[in-house]
């Protein structure tokens, strides 16, 4: 395997429209051959690196230098390798303006004057940290294109399907899910209700505004209840939502609802067993949720 390094000159400028079209074919050309490199254009020069098996590049560096849009084709390097620069490219590309090349450690000077296949020939010590810089920097476009593309979409029951039954069957799921959601809504108000009820109750009674412990874990229940229900009110509508998988919040919906069992629990008359169970669900599910938190 062989990484092969030429320059040449544009016999016109090349429009961004024009090098796009370049870097289609040459991305088409090298794939079937598994030549990865990378392709740099600036100030009417190309800088062009191939890598791959020998008779690959060297077959392909031959086309090249044939090609009347550019001239004064120069190799620069030819050298073997065990390990290639650019894997992931079959043709990766990049412009180069002036001032990011003058900002490169001992580029200065070369850009002022020696920016030119002949040039490149004898600056051979700068190759080197050129391809690293460049490397760099498509690693670099790469990690930001990644971390800007759309989260998958996921969707329990799409309104669109192949089978016109399962999508009718599917709609008619959703507007059955949209009408529990509004009892869900109604029954979160009235437990809202009941929660101030509870607190009234409890701290109008003799002693007043005082709560035992059984007044507090009673008025816990009442929120938990409250929060319980708004989970799985969200449960009901992350099915008719596309930016949620639901594994979490079925999980979370469980751990509530144990919590709260948990919390109420009259240890005098439960027997231990029960309660070892409930432990030990409660420390199944915390791990489960866990686990899905860190996965995200």
């Amino acid at each position: 395997m062989i990484r092969l390094t030429y320059a040449s000159t544009a016999v016109t400028d090349f429009s961004p429209e024009k090098l796009v079209a370049l870097l289609k074919v040459c991305r088409i050309n090298n794939i079937t051959k598994n030549i990865t490199g990378i392709l740099l254009y600036a100030q009417g020069t190309f800088f062009q690196v191939l890598e791959g098996d020998e008779v690959a590049v060297d077959a392909t560096f031959e086309a090249i230098k044939k090609d009347k849009r550019h001239k004064d084709v120069t190799l620069i390097e030819q050298l073997s390798i065990t390990e290639r620069l650019f894997p992931y490219w079959s043709m990766g590309f990049d412009k180069l303006e002036a001032k990011e090349l003058s900002e490169m450690d001992g580029f200065s000077h070369f850009l002022e004057k020696d920016l030119t296949p002949a040039g490149f020939t004898s600056h051979k010590h700068l190759i080197e940290p050129l391809l690293a810089y460049l490397h760099s920097k498509l690693v670099k476009q790469a990690i930001l294109e990644s971390s800007e593309q759309l989260p998958v979409q996921h969707e329990e029951l799409p309104m669109e399907h192949e089978d016109p039954y399962i999508q009718f069957l599917h709609r008619a799921i959703r507007l059955g899910l949209k009408f529990l959601a509004l009892l869900m809504t109604i029954v979160i108000l009235f437990g809202i209700l009941e929660v101030v009820y509870v607190i009234y109750e409890k701290i109008t009674q003799p002693p007043f505004i005082l709560l035992t412990i059984n007044d507090m874990l009673e008025t816990f229940g009442a929120f938990l209840a409250v929060l319980i229900a708004i989970e799985i009110f969200l449960n009901i509508t992350v099915y008719i939502r596309s930016d949620v998988i639901p594994v979490n919040l079925v999980v979370a919906t469980a751990l509530m609802a144990i919590s709260r069992k948990v919390i109420v629990f009259d240890y005098k008359k439960l027997p231990a067993e029960y309660v070892s169970a409930s432990a030990l669900v409660l420390i199944a599910l915390g791990i489960t949720y866990w686990l899905i938190q860190n996965k995200e």
